[in-house]
């Protein structure tokens, strides 16, 4: 072969990679809004140019919610869900996984709302969601799906509304309790409604939603956190996005040298390491042991993830005293994250003294984990929160500016503080073992 024969073909080759690459982004987030129809997308999980998916929001799938037996049958179910990062493009994820029958969605949508915590959809920003190219999609008891993607502008920091509408009854709701937000519900099928006068009933709960993705150039990855009510942001104000989490994406969106990533929050209120929450209460959700691989370790992007769990083990019958067990546990945890390529930041269990259910013995219990994680034998690194919560003068207590009244969960300030406590340059540490 001659070399100008050669220099032919290779040319040819990249004019050829060119086209490819032109369609497949062509081919991602057509507008799929008002006026425009479904399309048929191409692979959206690598496109060929200068971007990446990453998560922007999520809730963990916690329980059935109780008396809805036969669904949201002929409602709009309006999720209001807060970005920490933006992106150029969207999709979502949706849950079946406590159903007991097959969900049908025979249409659903994403808007930039109008304003924080409003069902009202900002101008030109309402997008008609499709399923492998379909406006409707059927998701099998206990299965989950994901949306083609779409073009659309997403801010960071903004509110998000996913719209879901469902013609027919499928069984008890995948829901997710302690939302901290006002979501809303409308009669019939009001999903691409831009204006939200429909949506007059409000709901503290999200439904089906469990994730949120965004493709961009900002974001470099996903850190998930995964944990208890803690995590869940339970004693937060509600529609303010003051959990710890929401404070972290902050920090890490404003600080100069800080990880630029997406933040997932998967605490589960209630949630415990060793044993199923549900054969207890109902809303207190699978494990962390059973639900680290689906909840954490298979989210988009994920580079870092942050483990806050152990509380419950002590403080709930059946009472786990046994600090050995606890720390097995945790190590398990680690494990599963080592063996797909991920460090884990773990944190001490944070103080309870002076809530109804205290007892000398669970804090000894505590104290016996805390010296075991700070000995590091346990995470990759730590995030020392008992120390960064407790009161001084008063170690097994909260700090009173910290404590949101009832000794055991953080106040608003309290979550700031633990998002303070975090060493950002573990989060980057957390992407990759060197020695896996």
């Amino acid at each position: 072969m001659t070399k100008s024969v050669g220099y032919a073909l290779l040319a040819g080759l990249a004019a050829v990679v060119v086209l490819i690459s032109t369609a497949i982004f062509v081919g991602f987030g057509g507008d799929n809004g008002p006026g425009g129809g479904p399309h048929k997308p191409r692979d959206p999980a690598a496109p060929a140019v200068s971007g990446q998916w990453v998560g922007t929001w999520s809730a963990a799938a916690a329980a059935a919610e109780p008396g809805a037996l036969d669904g949201y049958a002929g409602m709009s179910i309006r999720n209001v869900v807060h970005t920490s990062v933006g992106g150029s493009g969207a999709r979502i994820q949706l849950s079946n996984l406590f159903g007991t029958q097959p969900l049908s969605v025979s249409h659903a949508s994403m808007a930039v709302a109008s304003a924080p915590s409003n069902p009202t959809a900002a101008a030109g920003t309402m997008r008609r969601l499709t399923f492998g190219g379909d406006a409707a999609v059927t998701i099998p008891a206990g299965g989950a799906v994901t949306s083609d993607p779409v073009r659309l502008n997403v801010p960071a920091n903004a509110d998000l509304l996913v719209t879901t509408y469902s013609p027919s009854p499928a069984g008890p709701a995948t829901y997710h309790p302690y939302a901290r937000q006002i979501s809303y519900l409308a009669r019939g099928d009001r999903t691409e409604d831009a204006t939200g006068a429909a949506y007059t009933e409000q709901s503290p709960y999200w439904r089906y939603l469990t994730g949120v993705d965004v493709w961009g150039t900002e974001a470099q990855g996903t850190v998930v956190a995964i944990g208890d009510s803690i995590t869940d942001g339970i004693t937060s104000t509600a529609g303010a996005n003051h959990r710890w989490t929401d404070f972290l994406a902050e920090r890490l969106r404003e600080e100069p040298g800080a990880p630029r990533y997406g933040v997932l929050n998967q605490g589960i209120s209630g949630n415990r390491l060793l044993v199923d929450g549900s054969r207890f209460s109902p809303n207190n959700g699978p494990s962390v042991l059973s639900r680290m691989d689906r909840d954490a370790l298979s989210r988009t992007g994920v580079k870092a993830v942050v483990v806050e769990i152990g509380l419950n083990d002590l403080f709930k019958v059946p009472h786990q005293y046994d600090a050995q067990k606890i720390v097995a546990g945790m190590r398990a945890i680690v494990d599963e994250a080592h063996a797909r390529g991920l460090r884990v930041t773990g944190s001490t269990l944070t103080p309870f003294g002076g809530h109804r259910g205290y007892t000398p013995r669970m804090n000894h219990a505590r104290e016996q984990v805390n010296r075991i994680i700070r000995s590091g034998s346990v995470y990759d690194q730590v995030v020392d929160w008992d120390h960064a919560l407790r009161d001084p003068a008063h170690p097994e207590r909260l700090r009173p500016v910290y404590d949101s009244g009832d000794h055991l969960h953080p106040s608003d300030e309290g979550f700031r503080a633990m998002a303070q406590a975090l060493n950002l340059n573990d989060l980057k540490r957390s992407s990759v073992r060197a020695d896996l």
